[in-house]
């Protein structure tokens, strides 16, 4: 019988030991070493969400698994706005309304100064269209826009972009914009009890609703309020787009009115003048390379699928003197499609 000597076995039980945990710890190392692109969007359940929420396999691939996305709701885009550009994420759901805020440092961004960067267009997704809805009960006295003027009314939550929409469409008007806030999930009962006597709604590309407004319609029957022919005249007259919706195609049922008025928005996500130009300009690539499975995955998708190139140049048009991440100033310029008096982030 051999034996072995009791110093041996010892040597080769640590050597084995510390083979195993050296594998063990390849995988962690790995994780640690991806760097992170954090998305700050809006809350969890709204399209921002759950676009950004999609989309995260697609782009980490594109960008080699060198990166690691996340998606951080936030309680309004104008504070996810901060967060990137405070250092706190690195793409920031934003749109027209948002990012013309930011240059002027108006409304939420009133002396505000970025402790780490500034945002740049990066990359426009999806129109909305903002309209007012009610209770279906309340049909009869409300008949205009103006009949809400100094009413508690729900026009999304605060600081939201379908809420600034409406903030800027009722000054335009001179109404006077009372917001009550209530939680997304109360939107239904709030309607019905009188809460609020208006919720304001919108769709994504004219046929994509929001996930609480979708069960708010399963819940009650609603109405859709157009503006009067006055009110139109005077939001086109103020630079707004009035978009016509097939009433058919957003909601699942009838809301009055065959034909919808929204005004539009654009919405995106934009990134911190920080990101490498190869992370935006592979992100955006790979959108454009994937934009008909995205119209066939999520409708809001649509007119991006229809003219990609087109929705970049609207975006920046909206803003024109803020800069464009040098990224998709790439993606444009290789689309012929880049503008003569825009500006490169960066750039002298």
């Amino acid at each position: 019988m051999s034996k072995t000597r009791p110093s041996y076995v010892s040597s080769v039980l640590v050597v084995a030991l510390v083979a195993v945990f050296a594998f063990s710890a390849i995988t962690p190392a790995i994780a640690q070493q991806r760097k992170p692109l954090r998305w700050a969007t809006s809350a969890v359940g709204s399209f921002a969400y759950g676009a950004a929420a999609s989309m995260t396999k697609m782009i980490e691939q594109a960008l080699g698994g060198e990166y690691t996305i996340t998606v951080h709701p936030y309680p309004s885009p104008t504070v996810a706005m901060k967060q990137v550009m405070d250092g706190s994420g690195e793409i920031a759901y934003t749109s027209d309304i948002g990012m013309t805020e930011f240059h002027q440092r108006v409304g939420g961004f009133k002396d505000y100064k970025p402790k780490v960067t500034e945002l740049a267009h990066a990359w426009y997704a999806y129109p909305q269209e903002t309209m007012m809805a009610i209770a279906a009960k309340n049909a009869d006295k409300f008949k205009c826009l103006r009949d809400f003027s100094g009413k508690p009314v729900f026009f999304t939550n605060a600081g939201f972009m379908n809420w600034l929409n409406m903030e800027r469409v009722f000054k335009v008007l001179g109404y006077e914009f009372k917001h009550v806030q209530i939680d997304l999930n109360s939107n239904a009962d709030a309607l019905q009890s009188g809460t609020i006597v208006g919720s304001a709604t919108y769709t994504t590309a004219g046929r994509s609703l929001p996930a609480y407004w979708k069960e708010t319609e399963v819940r009650i029957d609603i109405r859709i309020v157009n503006p009067c022919p006055d009110e139109i005249a005077k939001i086109k007259a103020a630079g707004l787009t009035v978009m016509e919706i097939d009433a058919k195609g957003a909601f699942s049922k009838s809301v009055g009115p065959s034909t919808l008025l929204g005004v539009a928005i654009l919405l995106g996500y934009n990134a911190g003048t920080n990101i490498p130009e190869d992370v935006i300009y592979k992100m955006v690539t790979v959108l454009y390379k994937n934009k008909d499975d995205l119209a066939k995955t999520e409708p809001g998708f649509t007119p991006l699928a229809r003219d990609f190139v087109g929705m970049q140049v609207q975006g920046i048009n909206a803003n024109p003197d803020i800069p464009v991440h040098p990224g998709l100033a790439k993606f444009l310029k290789e689309h012929k499609a880049w503008g003569a008096k825009w500006k490169v982030a960066g750039s002298k």
